[in-house]
């Protein structure tokens, strides 16, 4: 966060400088008040830019075999640039790098996810994957999985056709 306000500051003074620049140097003739003007469009532009650019950032952060499975872009009213380029909030990524077989029922993967949202602290769990019968389900507290495979103390989720997570987790193993 520090980085970014930096960032939006040092832009905001950049813009302003120039055109403060531009006034002194030519004779374009441009009014006091475009100085200002031009800090605020370095400032908000700025501003934007990194929020738009964090999904990118954070992704290509992950390590080999941590993969993106969901994201959430959403359209926010204060926010009306995102009614034309939704923006991306929220994502999930999966571990496949340590995903567990059960070992009496191949079909079943348990793999550790982790929530990324922008300006939340990261969340992580696990999540149990039926590669058989493309449903999952997130283990909590009072879930359990029987030796035979058998989920009890939950329901599974069915899956959509194209699931990050279906895929991660079957494909990978």
């Amino acid at each position: 966060m520090t980085f970014e306000l930096l960032a939006a500051l040092i832009a905001a003074v950049a813009f302003g400088a120039i055109v403060h620049l531009l006034r002194r140097v030519t004779v374009l003739g441009l009014p006091r008040w475009t100085v200002p003007a031009a800090g605020a469009v370095g400032l908000i532009g700025t501003t934007i830019w990194l929020e738009y650019d964090w999904f990118n950032r954070v992704s290509a952060e992950l390590p080999e075999g941590v993969e993106v499975v969901w994201q959430a872009e959403e359209v926010m009213a204060l926010r009306p640039w995102t009614m034309i380029a939704p923006i991306t909030t929220r994502f999930v990524a999966m571990d496949t790098r340590s995903m567990a077989q059960h070992p009496n029922n191949d079909a079943l993967r348990m793999a550790k996810i982790f929530n990324f949202g922008r300006w939340q602290p990261v969340t992580d769990g696990l999540m149990l994957i039926d590669c058989a019968q493309t449903r999952h389900v997130l283990l909590r507290e009072g879930v359990e999985v029987s030796d035979e495979g058998v989920l009890q103390g939950a329901d599974w989720v069915t899956a959509a056709e194209g699931d990050g997570f279906q895929a991660a987790a079957c494909l990978s193993a």
